[in-house]
């Protein structure tokens, strides 16, 4: 499946049993796109206790993550797709919590939670708010503002995103120390206040077309520094995203499309 772009292999864990799968090793294969099937993520569609259904999410290299914007639209049109559940409205276990995707006019629209703005919780090695915060590399320095939208997200403004070296610049700040958990790095391009261009480069599986989180942190990111209202639309390399934020302690929305693109079987 793919969402603007961001690719997924869905594995349904309702109707066979993957509980014996080293997912660790098993997204290396899945995702890899000459010897597997190719994609930035692994989904599994699980059972829940607490919710209509849980979902795990596996970066390309193997390593798991806590939520995945592009993906849960992928798993809920899934979902309705082969009619597991009538709801307009999902409620979906993720490790960031209960998310809950909607029916939305063709698409899906998703509430995202309340962006995560105090630097202990993003997490990152500083105080308070990272806003601007002047990140120093080998022969560069970036300011950079952090969002946690379940994951931990480093937005930086740059002019020209087009043309900017992200595979050169996004490894260095990705695993930066002051970053624990490693973060996920979006560089931003402010079209208006009502429109950003977007590239990212993502934790654990490098520069994709598209990130849904990173498309809500960005937005979060882009509205605390005064450059952004409360409806954007992020252009992405592989489409657009509408993302709404009203500001500081409200819930923020993230709205595109989701497509299936082929089924099949493969050993792992």
């Amino acid at each position: 499946m793919q969402g603007t772009g961001n690719d997924f292999v869905l594995i349904d864990g309702l109707r066979q049993d993957i509980s014996a799968i080293d997912f660790t090793r098993a997204a290396r294969h899945l995702c890899d796109r000459r010897s597997g099937i190719g994609a930035d993520q692994v989904l599994l569609l699980l059972p829940s206790q607490t919710a209509d259904f849980r979902m795990r999410i596996f970066n390309a290299d193997g390593s798991d993550v806590q939520m995945c914007g592009n993906g849960i639209r992928c798993l809920a049109k899934y979902i309705w797709d082969r009619g597991l559940s009538d709801k307009k409205i999902l409620d979906i276990e993720t490790p960031a919590g209960v998310i809950k995707p909607e029916k939305r006019d063709g698409l899906v629209r998703v509430d995202m939670g309340i962006p995560i703005l105090e630097a202990e919780k993003i997490p990152v090695r500083l105080e308070g708010r990272v806003v601007d915060y002047p990140l120093k590399l080998e022969d560069a320095v970036f300011p950079v503002t952090c969002v946690s939208m379940g994951n931990p997200h480093a937005v930086v403004f740059v002019d020209d995103v087009d043309g900017f070296p992200v595979a050169r610049y996004g490894p260095f700040i990705e695993n930066h120390q002051i970053f624990p958990e490693r973060t996920n790095v979006e560089f931003v391009q402010v079209i208006g206040t009502d429109s950003i261009k977007m590239r990212v480069w993502e934790r654990g599986a490098g520069e994709t077309m598209a990130c849904g989180t990173g498309a809500s942190a960005a937005t979060a990111a882009s509205r605390l520094k005064g450059l952004a209202s409360g409806r954007v639309r992020v252009r992405l390399m592989g489409g657009e995203l509408v993302i709404e934020w009203e500001g500081e302690g409200t819930h923020l929305f993230m709205t595109g499309p989701a497509e299936e693109v082929f089924e099949g079987e493969i050993k792992v």
